[in-house]
């Protein structure tokens, strides 16, 4: 060889990369600012740690992804809501444990930087952040040629929240008589998007541009439908409120997620058509002729959060909920265990 071969050459470019940087500083700069110190583009983002008001205060963090509801956003070539979802999926983590977010971090992978993109993306996971009332202090984008299909990325979030030890909700105090409240989800959030494509477009044969008129929308618009953000409601409701549990509804449904959070004692009773299930899961059910449990176990099925609170003050949780503007039922009861391991009975 006579050339001198450059890393751009070899599919890195490290000029665009910098470019990028530029541009998610800007963006990252509209998030909540409080307790940031310096910008994105150190080793690592700093925060200071303010722990006024709290007697012993607990960090609580969780990473996760946006699992196939990817492949929709390449699909559909639009790529600035996807970031919400990364949030979200962070986030309600930590907030049914009590937690209030602090700061988010992200991870974007693709094998060659779409400086197009790039910053959709990332403009995603900001809007994401001010839902969620946290900052966006840092991340990582990587090129990497050779390992992803062109026009696809993968994408990875980190949140860290802070509760007071005291205020931890980690179900212990559940009792039998505690009534469900189920707050509604926005649609499919980022759950189940496996299934979701082999429906509709191996089974239904659609693509994401079909107008599907009972949901008023084309199939892939309905599909990206951002994951809703609980942050800012859950720490209403415990501020003056008894919540003595809370479930995030994500992979496994109903079915497989509040059971994660109840004593030893107890099982969990669920009344069938209590709340409002979004047309979607109708659509998506009859047109991949699932069943109702392979539903239940799946899919969120219009319910994203469920609060386990006392009997006597669930008519306070509805109707704190509904002056927040959220759609919330009454959705079941903990009952008393009956066989070994914890689980949900259907009931009509």
């Amino acid at each position: 060889m006579t050339k001198s071969l450059t890393y751009a050459e070899a599919g890195v470019d490290i000029d665009k990369a910098n470019r990028l940087v530029d541009k998610i500083k800007d963006i990252a700069k509209g998030t909540p600012r409080q307790g940031v110190m310096g910008e994105i583009g150190g080793f690592g983002g700093l925060f200071s740690l303010n722990v006024d008001g709290y007697e012993k205060p607990v960090l609580v963090s969780s990473t996760d992804g946006v699992g196939t509801k990817l492949k929709i956003a390449f699909m559909t070539n639009i790529h600035d809501t996807i970031g919400i979802d990364l949030v979200a999926m962070c986030v309600n983590d930590i907030a049914v444990q009590g937690a209030k977010p602090l700061f988010f971090l992200d991870y974007v992978s693709m094998g060659v930087l779409d400086e197009s993109v790039v910053p959709d993306i990332v403009k995603g996971i900001g809007e994401g952040c001010k839902l969620a009332n946290c900052a966006l202090i840092g991340g990582e984008t990587a090129e990497m040629p050779g390992l992803y299909n062109p026009g696809e990325y993968d994408l990875a979030g980190f949140s860290v929240g802070l509760v007071d030890n005291s205020r931890i909700i980690d179900g212990a105090e559940i009792r039998m008589g505690d009534v469900l409240i189920g707050i509604a989800s926005s649609g499919l959030h980022s759950n189940g998007f496996s299934l979701v494509r082999k429906i509709c477009f191996d089974i239904m044969k659609l693509t994401v541009d079909t107008p599907v008129p009972e949901l008023e929308q084309t199939i892939g618009e309905v599909l990206l439908t951002p994951t809703r953000i609980y942050s800012e409601t859950i720490q209403m409701l415990i501020r003056d409120l008894p919540i003595r549990g809370l479930a995030h509804i994500t992979g496994g449904g109903i079915t497989e997620n509040i059971v994660r959070i109840i004593p030893q004692a107890c099982d969990v009773a669920i009344r069938r058509g209590s709340w409002e299930r979004p047309p979607v899961f109708h659509f998506l059910q009859s047109g991949g002729n699932v069943s109702e449990t392979e539903m239940l176990r799946t899919f969120n099925n219009g319910i994203g959060m469920i609060a386990v609170v006392p009997e006597d003050r669930a008519g306070d949780v509805l109707d704190r909920l509904h002056a927040l503007g959220e759609r919330a039922w009454a959705i079941g009861e903990i009952i008393a265990r009956k066989g070994v391991s914890p689980q949900v009975k259907w009931v009509d």
